[in-house]
């Protein structure tokens, strides 16, 4: 179930967790470790809610604390407010956000939210090691390692040394982080299997030359696409705001802002028979969706580009 360790500076810790809370899309929710350690005497806690997994966490953190959104979210979620918009609270538990949204593509970058002075709970299950992420003001970070790290089934959790021990009574002892330091990590067996594929990916992160060389790289991926959609004169539209487009999950339609679903089906026909595949969006939404984790290379990512320069060409009557 646990693994990990402390930090050289004492003031985080580290853990991985075989976790069973895994959606259909591989995704982590803020429910069962992190809703029931970080809530201590608090009577409620702040959500940004700017997507769909930010919406699901949201639900599932009500079942141990009020929620309170700090901005009324609204669909179709295509960006996140601007902060000066936000309601507050310096007496919440923690400001939870989610760091890349995967259905929609909305990511939070360059930097986290403001804390406002309480600890911010970061889901980075689709942008961890994608791109450098700075701790300051966070409390918890947690994530699926399947996107960027390692097999799905595996939960990173990174927790501030301050935090630990304030979990709720009904806390069962293999989830309470108070538990794993006290057991060194050891409560019972951990996935020895699942632990030691990312230390394979890290080792091939630092081989390619770091976090740094690995969020440039990404950069030029999802740049690339973003050109082709930018120059298409509206064949292809990105509805997210560009201050939040994120750089792991491209979703864009094809035939203008409404799509065309005729368009869209030849356009993952040709893809298929290009040998990609899974572009097609999350089935909540529709639309395309070209997700650019760290193992797409930038040759791969050429060959969409190429097809979709290719089928602009066929298609687009602008």
């Amino acid at each position: 179930m646990t693994s990990g360790g402390r930090s050289r500076s004492g003031m985080l810790n580290f853990f991985i967790l075989e976790s069973q809370n895994m959606n259909a899309d591989g995704k982590c929710s803020f429910d069962e470790q992190e809703g029931k350690n970080g809530l201590g005497n608090h009577e409620h806690a702040d959500y940004i809610v700017t997507g769909a997994w930010s919406s699901k966490a949201a639900e599932e953190a009500e079942k141990y604390i009020k929620v309170k959104k700090v901005f009324q979210p609204s669909k179709p979620y295509v960006t996140v407010p601007d902060q000066e918009k936000w309601t507050h609270d310096e007496k919440a538990a923690y400001l939870y956000y989610c760091a890349n949204e995967t259905v929609h593509g909305i990511e939070f970058t360059p930097t986290a939210p403001e804390s406002h002075n309480v600890p911010l709970i970061a889901d980075v299950s689709a942008n961890f090691m994608a791109r450098p992420f700075d701790f300051k003001d966070h409390g918890v970070v947690f994530g699926g390692a399947q996107k960027n790290l390692g097999a799905a089934g595996l939960k990173i959790v990174i927790v501030r040394k301050d935090l630990i021990g304030k979990k709720q009574g009904i806390t069962p002892a293999v989830f309470s982080y108070k538990e794993i330091i006290a057991n060194n990590s050891l409560y019972n067996t951990p996935p020895t299997g699942g632990i030691y594929t990312p230390n394979l990916v890290l080792k091939w992160i630092k081989a390619k030359g770091g976090l740094q060389t690995i969020y440039e790289l990404n950069l030029k991926k999802s740049g690339l696409i973003y050109g082709i959609i930018d120059n298409s004169n509206g064949f292809y539209h990105c509805a997210v705001d560009k201050r939040y487009r994120s750089i792991m999950n491209v979703c864009f339609r094809i035939g203008g802002a409404s799509g065309n679903d005729e368009l869209e089906e030849k356009f993952l026909k040709g893809a298929i028979e290009r040998n990609m595949i899974s572009l097609k969006g999350h089935r909540s939404v529709g639309e395309i969706r070209a997700s650019l984790y760290n193992a797409i290379t930038l040759e791969e990512t050429q060959v969409l580009a190429t097809w979709m320069n290719e089928f602009e060409k066929q298609y687009n009557t602008n």
